[in-house]
């Protein structure tokens, strides 16, 4: 094994060697970080693995052979691995284009805290209108794992977030305020929109199907959800599969602007939160 490896470098000094793995695996790397969040991500891993696997194989046989013997066998497989490359970019083009998208909303481009925060202040003040009023309200801001086919039949708006809109989407009188709006890029992306519910008992039994469905589809992305009770005017917010306690009108902000700048939500907070609230009730 040692000489396959040695025939393989012959003629490149170590630090050539070395900085083309250090090139090698930074490219892979940045990869899986912004592929990793995607609901494609597991089959992009597994689909580069295999091929790395068999790219490797088939050098190293023809290293074995000799270059006459298996010069066949590595030209047909050069020919599917260029196809299956090209296969991967077409079947998970919506996951490379979203992961490309959060390339340009990352915190190197300095955006996004300023955009987290103008989108916090803008929620958190159109929820502190509706709880006083009494008017329920489901705002679900998507990250970076898409909701994909959730949106399909939610009225699509593609609007400037802003509280005043909230407040006229969730206006009883609205025939979008039952159900939920999605906040997307920084937009008003549709309202209207059906999500799945949790799991009965999910949810303490004083909550109704606002918040199983708030909750619900938490559960496979990594979006933030901000529920307002129609019935007590309380505030929560739910992430990971977890909801939070009732949170104070002016905390609002600060806690939501905290979970849109941090990768995962504290678990403890929240289930300490969470304990609270029954307890309370």
């Amino acid at each position: 094994m040692t000489s396959i490896f040695q025939s393989l470098f012959r003629g490149y000094s170590p630090w050539e060697v070395a900085l083309e793995i250090a090139v090698i695996w930074a490219f892979v790397w940045t990869i899986v970080r912004f592929l990793r969040n995607t609901r494609g991500a597991g089959a992009i891993k597994g689909f580069a693995l295999v091929v790395g696997s068999v790219a490797l194989a088939v050098r190293i046989l023809g290293q074995v052979g000799g270059t006459d013997t298996l010069g066949r066998l590595r030209f047909l497989a050069d020919q599917v691995l260029v196809l299956l490359v090209i296969s991967l970019v077409v079947v998970f083009q919506p996951e490379i284009r979203q992961a490309m998208s959060r390339l340009g909303q990352t915190r190197l481009f300095g955006r996004n805290r300023l955009q987290a925060g103008t989108l916090a202040g803008e929620v958190a003040e159109a929820v502190d209108f509706l709880s006083r009023s009494r008017f329920g309200a489901l705002i679900v801001i998507e990250r970076s794992v898409p909701l994909g086919s959730l949106t399909d039949g939610g009225t699509e708006l593609d609007a400037k977030v802003t509280s005043s809109l909230l407040q006229s989407i969730f206006w009883p009188n609205n025939p979008l305020h039952d159900l939920a709006t999605v906040i997307r890029g920084g937009r008003v992306w549709c309202a209207g929109m059906q999500l799945p519910l949790a799991e009965e008992g999910s949810v303490p039994s004083h909550l109704g199907a606002r918040h199983r469905a708030g909750l619900g589809v938490t559960v496979d992305t990594d979006c933030v959800v901000v529920i307002v009770s129609e019935e007590t005017g309380s505030i929560r917010i739910a992430q990971h599969g977890q909801l939070s306690g009732p949170i104070a009108r002016d905390a609002v902000e600060e806690k939501l602007l905290a979970y849109l700048e941090s990768d995962t939500s504290d678990p403890t907070s929240l289930s300490d939160s969470k304990s609270a609230s029954e307890s309370a009730a």
